[in-house]
């Protein structure tokens, strides 16, 4: 029997003689898939895991500590992890970046919103029992690009000095996130995963959290691989989260430029992985759309490379393996 067939029984089960219709609900860059089953004037999420590739114990776990730390998030109506289902409260259809594409005027308030929740998010104190984004994880993050980017998608091969200027530059990188004070991480905190709701936002995605760097879902936030900010909203934006995960006592650095620094180079880990992401999403899994995302991540990622010396090397790179690019610097222009 089919996966929809399967599910569609299990609901009849949850609701005894109920009709009802289901509709995808949204895309997801995994296995899962979600669907909106309507009932009259009622509607529910149901998320689709198979067991084979999925498990659905780590969103159980999660939704637990972002809901007691205050945070909006899917309430767990019926679940069945031998099928790999769960029934969710509907949290609307409307993502912050469909609500931003509508009404760019709104930008401020729903991020302003945002870094509310993340900061109830990071201030959870169950976030240690989480797994941790150490060492080995980052790594096989960064790992993605050279991976999936530049053997699959640039069909390059690096040489020998090539490889040790990507690895000297992973080290630095990491010894910057892993110095980092830790917090509930995320790990996808942007304009796709966060609802326009009441109260706002509602939070979504979240099975991947780990305990890690408190700079990572704030790059996912403000550099945003699927929404373009000029560099003085982000700038804005972070001073106003810093000024409030102070005053909310994270354990944030005194000096604000100490911190920006840290925000980039965890941006980025972050593109690197993403670009890696995104290649991947497109050569494994046939989700060619993800191709066009690619160049304001790698965007984000020069504009970093430039403005430290440390990451020139990497900055060289990029410019050896995108030639048409060499030599031209990255503007401001948006």
């Amino acid at each position: 029997m089919e996966r929809k067939q399967l599910l569609e029984h299990w609901l009849q089960d949850q609701f005894p003689a109920q009709p009802f219709t289901l509709q995808p609900a949204s895309a997801d860059a995994s296995f899962r898939r979600y669907f909106r089953a309507t009932f009259g004037d009622r509607t529910f999420i149901v998320m689709d895991a198979p067991p084979q590739q999925e498990d659905c114990t780590p969103f159980l776990r999660v939704a637990e500590i972002l809901a007691a730390s205050g945070v909006h998030v899917p309430e767990i109506l019926a679940q069945n992890l031998d099928l790999g289902f769960l029934l969710l409260s509907d949290l609307g259809n409307t993502t912050f970046l469909q609500a931003l594409n509508d009404q760019p005027g709104d930008a401020s308030q729903l991020y302003g919103e945002a870094m509310d929740a993340l900061i109830s998010m990071q201030l959870s104190h169950q976030a240690e029992n989480l797994p941790a984004y150490d060492e080995a994880l980052l790594q096989r993050e960064l790992d993605l690009f050279p991976d999936w980017y530049i053997a699959k998608h640039l069909q390059a091969d690096l040489s020998e000095q090539q490889q040790t200027v990507l690895r000297t530059a992973f080290a630095r990188i990491l010894q910057n996130n892993l110095a980092q004070p830790r917090v509930l991480v995320h790990r996808d905190y942007h304009s796709r995963n966060l609802m326009v709701t009441s109260p706002n936002p509602g939070v979504i995605d979240f099975q991947d959290a780990v305990y890690g760097p408190i700079t990572y879902d704030l790059v996912s936030l403000f550099k945003d691989a699927y929404i373009r900010w000029d560099e003085e909203h982000i700038l804005d934006w972070s001073i106003r989260y810093w000024e409030k995960a102070r005053k909310a006592g994270l354990p944030v650095t005194a000096d604000f430029a100490e911190f920006y620094r840290d925000f980039e180079w965890m941006g980025v880990q972050r593109h690197l992985k993403v670009l890696g992401i995104f290649a991947r999403l497109n050569y494994r899994d046939g989700k060619a759309n993800y191709l066009n995302d690619m160049p304001l991540v790698m965007e984000y990622l020069r504009k970093a490379c430039e403005r430290y010396r440390e990451l020139g090397p990497l900055l060289n790179l990029l410019d050896e393996l995108h030639p048409v690019e060499s030599g031209q610097k990255v503007g401001y222009t948006f």
